[in-house]
């Protein structure tokens, strides 16, 4: 356990912000809000910053009031309802209210599991003052938002009860209540188990886009204008389509926490084709991630994802986390061609990176290093409605859906990226059913209204300094492009000395360390002895972790 010293000044600084940001929400006049939509009875949907009429709670967490779906008292209410088994797979878990509704329901008999991405599977009180200095600064701010979470007296230490209450891992732990990893299979890890799923009783599925986390749900607590990463979650009720969850799930328990290494994550896993169900008035399509690239691409999750925009006649809307699948791109510029409407936005720290999709849209080309991506395609006549949200500061566009004529909607974990395509364990939903879209289409509507289109002035003079720098810019081939992203902290020596910079002894020193400490993000990268910034910048958009 440890309070780092930063903690009382980012104390200070909250309150600080706090009431300037309470007097200025005093001050602004709000337009009239619209009335509420109806749900489907099957397939309800929900949106942490849902703005229509009565959507309104209070974050415990703040105790700020404020318009958005309370998704955590949401999934709280569908575990309440549990009578036989609950299963948990999500890639982060740090809201204690959950927590303690699952450790209710374990000492009432229920069979709880839960499945974990590596990297959380940590209480972050745990951590010693050593590790600590470690974090990058991403970690860091995530490290003491969530030691404020846990320090219920405001005091900047944490005693044993305050930990008991309020650090959900803990909580989970002291309830007996099992809990496994990506590890359980034997490796370090799949590429991520980045799957948001609830199945409770073989009937009810939760899934959606938002980690369980208070900036996936309701906001981050040192940043008091912030309202949550703009998220959402399906409740849908249905036997046969909470079966198909309990199998993916599964799959990935094995025999659970006795380690016989027989659980099954990644590419382990056999190839599971998408399903279809009817559920009521609605078609609901379900595929699971990852599939092998020796697989035709149509039958992966992304074809998938494709087939349904190849459908579109009138309207395609996006809202994506990230977009880099250059095959969905290009299906779409197909569609455009055929005058389908497009418009997408695309998270901003994600949207004008050399590999991002959004570029092609606009007609436009980054390169690396004086090389365009491999098959890259800016479209000849492009589009200006492609940009990026404006969001509360702290909060990111964490949405992965696509919404086709109005009327069926792509959702689930699974961003538009060749990685969660081919690497990490993912949930896509596709689901016909306009009474669900028109949710989807208010959201999107909402994140629109306000939102900054086409290539930014920056970007421009970007692509402007490069021409004149590359003056013949070439594109790199895909032959020498291993498919997918490769995973730095599972990678054979081979697929790592694919990669641009790295030979024998570079990837050789990247496994050592990798075994000391997995990488947590592309810059934690130059912790290995020979990785620079430089490096660093030919392997975006090549690696995950």
């Amino acid at each position: 356990m440890v309070v780092h010293r930063l903690f009382s000044t980012f104390r200070l600084f909250f309150l600080i912000i706090s009431l300037i940001f309470t007097a200025c929400q005093k001050e602004q006049t709000s337009s009239p809000r619209p009335q509420p939509l109806p749900q489907d009875p099957f397939v309800k949907v929900y949106f942490n910053n849902n703005q229509t009429q009565g959507a309104d709670y209070t974050d415990i967490y703040r105790e700020i009031t404020r318009p958005g779906d309370d998704l955590e008292t949401i999934i709280i209410e569908e575990i309440n309802s549990a009578k036989n088994t609950i299963d948990v797979a999500v890639q982060e878990f740090r809201l204690p209210q959950i927590a303690q509704a699952l450790a209710k329901k374990q000492q009432a008999g229920v069979q709880v599991r839960v499945i974990l991405e590596n990297t959380y599977n940590r209480p972050w009180s745990s951590l010693t003052t050593a590790e600590v200095s470690q974090l990058d600064a991403r970690e860091k701010t995530r490290y003491l938002d969530a030691i404020a979470l846990i320090d219920l007296n405001k005091d900047n230490q944490l005693s044993p009860a305050e930990i008991n209450e309020r650090d959900a891992l803990i909580i989970l732990k002291n309830a007996n209540i099992p809990i496994i990893d990506d590890t359980a299979d034997g490796s370090q890890g799949s590429g991520l188990m980045h799957h948001k799923f609830v199945v409770i009783d073989n009937f009810t599925v939760i899934t959606g886009s938002a980690n369980f986390t208070t900036s996936g749900v309701h906001g981050d607590l040192l940043s008091p204008a912030s309202r949550g990463n703009a998220n959402n979650i399906l409740v849908i009720k249905d036997t046969p389509l909470a079966s198909l969850f309990t199998k993916e799930f599964d799959l990935m328990w094995g025999d659970g926490v006795d380690r016989n290494l027989d659980s099954k994550f990644g590419l382990q896993k056999p190839f599971r084709p998408a399903q279809k169900l009817i559920i009521g008035d609605s078609i609901v399509s379900v595929q699971f991630s990852p599939t092998s690239t020796s697989l035709p691409w149509s039958d992966t999750s992304n074809g998938l994802i494709g087939n349904m925009l190849k459908n579109a006649t009138q309207t395609v809307d996006l809202a994506l986390f990230v977009f880099s699948e250059q095959k969905l791109a290009d299906i779409l510029e197909t569609r455009h061609q055929q005058n389908v409407e497009i418009e997408a936005l695309i998270d901003p720290s994600f949207a004008f990176r050399n590999y991002s999709e959004g570029l092609d849209m606009l007609g436009v080309a980054l390169s690396n290093k004086c090389q365009y991506e491999a098959n890259n395609r800016p479209w000849q006549t492009p589009i200006a409605a492609v940009g990026v949200p404006r969001l509360p500061e702290g909060d990111v566009l964490h949405h992965k859906f696509g919404i086709v004529d109005e009327k069926t909607v792509i959702t689930g974990s699974h961003n538009w990226s060749a990685a969660a395509n081919h690497t990490n364990d993912e949930t896509v939903l596709v689901i016909e059913n306009s009474t669900v879209a028109a949710h989807f289409n208010r959201e999107f509507e909402r994140l629109s209204t306000k939102a900054v289109l086409g290539v930014p002035i920056a970007i421009q003079e970007k692509i402007t300094a490069q021409e004149q720098k590359c003056p013949q810019i070439t594109t790199a081939s895909e032959e020498n492009i291993p498919q997918g992203l490769i995973n730095i902290n599972t990678a054979t020596q081979k697929e790592l000395e694919s990669l641009p910079g790295i030979g024998p002894k570079l990837a050789q020193r990247i496994i050592q360390t990798r075994q000391e400490q997995p990488f947590t993000s592309l810059e934690d990268l130059q912790r290995v002895s020979g990785i620079g910034s430089s490096l660093v910048d030919k392997l975006e958009g090549r690696v995950t972790w």
